[in-house]
């Protein structure tokens, strides 16, 4: 529940400051992400200039240069470049966003959804940097992305994201998504169901999630003219039927097949019957409800739009690094989140009150910036050389 209201009186004291948010943010990057650094500056110094990107959505270049003291963007990148395991810098940044999750979320069960998110890639990949190239269907003019998984629970309408991978080159769908429930069993999160976009509709898939017997919906490509999964888009009334999906690589699975009828109604211009077609295992909900229940993936909080109000710009290449930046946003919603129901909620008689309108994203955005503009105050004048 959330509250909001410019009649109810406030308090005299501060639940919550810009200066208190920028050091929960930095306590949490030092606690998971050691770097050992030299010189006029120390790792904290290194983590406010990227939180400061990441709050202003720019790149470190950006930063640097408009805040007075600040490092130079060169001496960031210099530093950056001690990450060069992505393996152990993965392991850490989960650790990092497990940290700062609600307290009720650990031993339950949740709503749990799978998303690949790609990052375009452009030029001709370095030796080092192939693994990590990860080939797909044309989007932005290539083939070729950075491409990132994760997993996260959907609770009260907040996305919680759980971990995040690295997905390389020539990875399955299949092991993805074991990586990524390896890495969030130390939570002892039970799955009540697992929700996947279309892009993991595939007999690999579908034959592995029902071999483990986990719950899950996804929705299902449409192929074929009048065969194929199209021939189930017929009548006037939803139902259930089962269909037998076909790869000639990796054979064939049985697939319980729900579609889900809905009139249009004049959108995006069309008329009539529209059809949603879902593969289901184990979920036992109505017809009626299901295209619903799958929507709560498509809200601000549970997109990647989200993310992007606090991600750090760049052109860099560095697989670990693009890693880092990724991974970051990420951390930043899950604090947002955490502050929500640790600091600006109270409980009382009927549920727990949360005043997330006192509290948006960009709040917490501007708060870090503002904090980290007292420590290097923004550039506000321009001097030019004296000339001789």
């Amino acid at each position: 529940m959330t509250q909001d209201s410019p009649s109810i009186p406030l308090s005299s004291t501060p639940a919550l400051t810009d200066e208190a948010t920028l050091d929960l943010a930095i306590d949490c990057l030092i606690e998971h992400l050691p770097l050992e650094m030299q010189g006029d500056y120390n790792s904290e110094t290194l983590f406010e200039i990227l939180l400061h990107a990441a709050s202003k959505q720019q790149s470190i270049e950006q930063s640097t240069k408009c805040l007075a003291g600040a490092p130079t963007g060169k001496t960031i990148h210099y530093h950056l470049e001690k990450f060069d395991d992505l393996g152990n810098l993965e392991q850490q940044l989960n650790a990092a966003l497990q940290s700062r999750i609600p307290s009720r979320v650990k031993k339950r069960k949740h709503r749990l959804a799978i998303d690949l998110h790609l990052i375009p890639y452009y030029g001709q990949p370095t030796e080092a940097e192939q693994p990590y190239i990860y080939r797909s269907q044309a989007k932005a003019g290539t083939t070729r992305f950075f491409a990132y998984a994760t997993i996260y629970l959907i609770r009260r309408h907040k996305r919680v994201t759980l971990a995040i991978h690295a997905v390389p080159r020539h990875e399955t769908l299949v092991a993805t998504i074991t990586h990524l429930l390896a890495m969030i069993s130390p939570l002892k999160v039970g799955i009540q169901y697992l929700l996947l976009d279309r892009g993991f509709f595939s007999v690999p898939v579908i034959r592995w999630l029902k071999a483990l017997n986990i719950p899950f919906v996804m929705p299902a490509i449409i192929r074929g003219k009048q065969s194929g999964t199209r021939q189930l888009l017929k009548g006037r009334q939803s139902y259930a039927t089962v269909y037998t999906l076909n790869s000639k690589l990796y054979g064939t699975v049985d697939c319980q097949m729900r579609v889900v009828c809905h009139y249009l109604k004049g959108r995006q211009g069309k008329h009539g019957i529209g059809y949603a077609l879902y593969v289901v295992h184990r979920l036992k909900i109505a017809l009626s409800a299901l295209h619903q229940c799958y929507r709560e993936r498509f809200g601000i909080e549970t997109s990647y739009r989200i993310k992007n109000l606090c991600r750090i710009r760049t052109t860099t290449k560095n697989p670990v690094v693009r890693l880092l930046f990724v991974a970051i946003a990420f951390i930043l919603v899950n604090l947002w989140v955490y502050l929500l129901w640790h600091v600006l909620s109270v409980t009382q008689r009927g549920g727990r009150v949360v005043y997330r309108n006192r509290f948006a994203l960009k709040t917490m955005m501007e708060f870090l910036s503002h904090a980290i503009e007292k420590l290097f105050p923004p550039i506000l004048a321009i001097y030019l050389p004296v000339s001789q």
